[in-house]
């Protein structure tokens, strides 16, 4: 049967199993080798177990024999040329560990897994694969697993565990961890108690960090300055200094003595706490005690004399430091010019920072982000120009990315637009994620400065990349930066980029009234009304008010597109949102609407300027009334005189009427004639006798008959000539008895007054 060939990452592999069953563990050995005090306090670093190397020069084209199954032949089978110089080393055993435990869930599966790669475990290994776990539950979970296998853990191993617990703050199980200890025959020291003090107080729960402490005492676990100096950590972050102070004194009378760096550590606590009388006494006795002052001492310091505004205090201490052979630091001197810039000293400021290059003291990010602000205020933008400069040559960036927005606005305000342009490029430079708002302030100054195609550029920039959709920006673009370049591009014929851009910012829920209605001019402009409309609507639902000249721009496109209709459409939207078309709009669109035999439809744009008061257009009202009635809509027209003579305004009668008559329009002029009539309207006996004579040249006699009857009964008279006209066809279609009753009104059977009844005086459109 032939052979299966191994993979080198396979070999490597099965090559380390065998090693740890079979040769003792390199930490045993080290172990047996070294003394016994060299594991009283500080954790060894495990020694990790050798894999196999794999040789280099391996030629490209390796023959390997292996047996035919068939005929017992010895063949060659070429192997493939590795693509790059050296093969790619084979991944240790920890790290395969990690990676099956991060992937898969921790089941018995997953442990015979491990248990077939590793028979047997030695601390190297185990510490290894602590240190190496993804996150801590994965790490618990093998540390109370691999006791089952038969392996027992040994100081290293434990402190490890209580370590990753407590930097994850999974402190329960760091507690029990370190009680179960002397069960398993091994010993506490300082240290383990150490890890559990930090791990207490970084979670804030100090009570515990001091219960913690005095569980040491209890236990006969020895207190060094190591623990002290830990719990002092703990309680002045917290304010605590009272108990900073008892606790002191406690060590004192333990025979602990202070360090250096219990100082530091006080006296951060105390300026923390403004404490300033108690940390100067707590300085004064360091140097009684004969502990000098370092670097780190003075820092604290100068820094605690600066939080209290005590600047003179903390220029004789960095004197005193230079004084004493002490260098100051990047940190003494940012200090300082952070004290300078906050009492506004910022040429004091700007001094310190030239000392401290000339000293080869290279300023950090919080330098920087300490004076840039200073700066602005005391606008020195030469020297805040010259500083962004240096940032990007030595790239350094602040962690505060609000310096550089403020930076832009400062070199804006101040005129100088190609510095703060320098500023943006800058930010790019450094990786610093650019936001909206710095585009936004500089496209708002560009445009201010009519420098509008650079606006462009920029604002391409920002469509391109999509930033104003970036989630994780802390600042937006303001409505006075993206209102202008978008009203430029609705008045320049572009207004599809202002378009796509607004939609950007509606997408992070801008709803600005200013630029929704100059995106619906910019429309109306280029001659896509169709487009604006849409916006509209858009703005409807989302309840952005519109402005009237918006609306008036938008119908005026739609008549230039030859869409009337549409147009109308626009104007009563103009008219629902509260705005009054001016009476040549309204003329406008009726005219418009009027020509493309759209009457009624006319009417009702007609109808809807009466009713908002305007009557400028009485020629056109006359000849919108006059085709309703010659088209047949004489309801719809006599609605529209009605309004017209509610609102106080009478049409010409006699101009509808003998219109009508002229075009044999009689039933229409009959019904215009009753409704006059009823109404007391001025209307002369000429027109009276026009319809008359039309209703007898259609032969509708009965129909003049009735009219020529309330018009005598509202006092008109008529021409006799023609009265006797209608009697004679009255008999000829044999309606005697109303021939007989028009004969007797004529013979003095019936009074005829020859004048006219007082009519109502109405103003009549000319």
């Amino acid at each position: 049967m032939a052979t299966k060939l191994l993979s080198p990452w396979q070999s490597g592999i099965f090559s380390r199993i065998s090693g740890v069953s079979s040769r003792p563990s390199p930490v045993i050995f080290i172990r047996g080798l070294c003394s016994e005090e060299t594991n009283s306090v500080s954790e060894i670093p495990p020694v990790e177990s050798q894999s196999p190397s794999i040789e280099s020069d391996t030629a490209p084209n390796v023959n390997v024999k292996e047996e035919n199954a068939v005929g017992g032949v010895e063949e060659s089978i070429p192997q493939r040329t590795p693509r790059c110089k050296y093969p790619p080393k084979p991944e240790k055993l920890e790290d395969t560990i990690c990676r099956m435990m991060a992937n898969r869930e921790w089941t018995t599966r997953l442990q015979r897994s491990i248990r077939a790669l590793v028979p047997e475990f030695d601390h190297s290994l185990v510490w290894n694969v602590l240190h190496g776990a993804r996150n801590s539950e994965h790490a618990l979970q093998f540390f109370r697993w691999v006791v089952k296998t038969g392996y027992q853990h040994d100081r290293s191993t434990h402190l490890k565990m209580i370590q990753i617990l407590g930097r994850t703050q999974k402190l329960n199980h760091a507690r029990c961890i370190l009680f179960d200890m002397p069960k398993k025959g091994i010993e506490w020291d300082e240290e383990f108690f150490i890890v559990l003090i930090s791990g207490y107080g970084q979670a804030g729960i100090v009570q515990e960090s001091v219960k913690m402490f005095r569980k040491m005492k209890e236990l006969g676990v020895k207190r060094t300055v190591k623990s002290y100096d830990a719990l002092f950590k703990v309680i002045m972050r917290r304010g605590r200094y009272l108990m900073g102070k008892r606790i002191f004194n406690e060590m004192l009378r333990e025979g602990v003595m202070p360090i250096r760096h219990t100082y530091n550590i006080l006296l951060w606590g105390f300026f923390l706490s403004l404490k300033v009388e108690t940390a100067n006494r707590f300085f004064k006795d360091m140097k009684d005690r004969g502990i000098s002052p370092d670097v780190v001492t003075y820092n604290t310091m100068i820094y605690g004399y600066i939080r209290v505004k005590m600047m003179e205090e903390a220029e004789k201490l960095f004197v005193e430091m230079k004084a004493k052979n002490l260098n100051p630091t990047v940190v003494s001197y940012t200090s300082m010019i952070k004290g300078y810039v906050s009492m506004g000293r910022i040429d004091d400021g700007l001094r310190v920072f030239d000392e401290m290059g000339s000293f080869g003291i290279k300023p950090n990010h919080s330098t920087y982000l300490t004076l840039l602000p200073g700066l602005c205020d005391a606008e020195k933008m030469s020297e805040a120009h010259k500083l962004v400069e240096e940032m990007v040559e030595t790239h350094q960036a602040p962690e505060d990315n609000s310096i550089f927005l403020r930076l832009i606005s400062c070199q804006c305000k101040a005129g100088k637009l190609d510095w703060a342009a320098d500023v943006l490029k800058g930010m790019i430079q450094l990786n610093i994620p650019v936001e909206a708002a710095h585009y936004g302030v500089l496209i708002e100054n560009f445009c201010k400065a009519g420098a509008y195609q650079r606006a462009i550029k920029l604002l391409d920039k920002v469509i391109e990349k999509e930033i104003i959709l970036n989630s994780s920006s802390l600042s937006e673009m303001e409505p006075n930066a993206y209102n202008p370049i978008i009203e430029y591009l609705c008045n320049n014929g572009r207004t599809v980029k202002a378009e796509v851009f607004l939609r950007h910012l509606m997408k992070k829920g801008v709803q600005d009234r200013v630029a929704f209605n100059n995106l619906i001019r910019g429309h109306s402009k280029d001659g896509t009304p169709d487009t604006a409309l849409e916006i509209l609507k858009i703005m409807s639902r989302r309840g952005v008010p519109s402005d009237a000249d918006a609306y008036k721009l938008l119908v005026e496109s739609f008549l230039r597109k030859g869409g009337p209709a549409d147009a109308k459409i626009a104007l009563d939207g103009m008219i629902e949102s509260g705005h009054l078309p001016d009476p040549l709009l309204f003329s406008l669109v009726m005219q418009s609407l009027f020509d493309d035999g759209r009457v009624q439809t006319s009417s009702r744009v007609m109808k809807s300027m009466v009713e908002k008061g305007v009557m400028e257009n009485t020629e056109l009202v006359a000849k919108i009334l006059e085709a309703l009635l010659m088209r047949g809509h004489v309801e719809e027209a006599l609605g529209r005189i009605d309004l017209l003579m509610n609102n106080g305004h009478v049409p010409n009668f006699d101009n509808l009427l003998v219109a009508l008559c002229e075009k044999d329009k009689t039933i229409s002029a009959l019904k215009l004639l009753d409704f006059g009539l009823e109404r007391d309207c001025n209307i002369s006996f000429s027109s009276y006798d026009k319809v008359l004579d039309a209703l007898l040249a259609a032969g509708k006699t009965l129909n003049a008959y009735s009219i020529l009857c309330k018009i005598m009964e509202k006092g008109g008279i008529t021409d006799r000539h023609s009265c006797e006209d209608l009697i004679r066809s009255l008999n000829a279609e044999g309606n005697t008895k109303q021939a007989d009753i028009l004969s007797r009104m004529l013979t003095g059977g019936e009074s005829i007054r020859s004048g006219k009844k007082g009519k109502k005086v109405a103003a009549s459109i000319h």
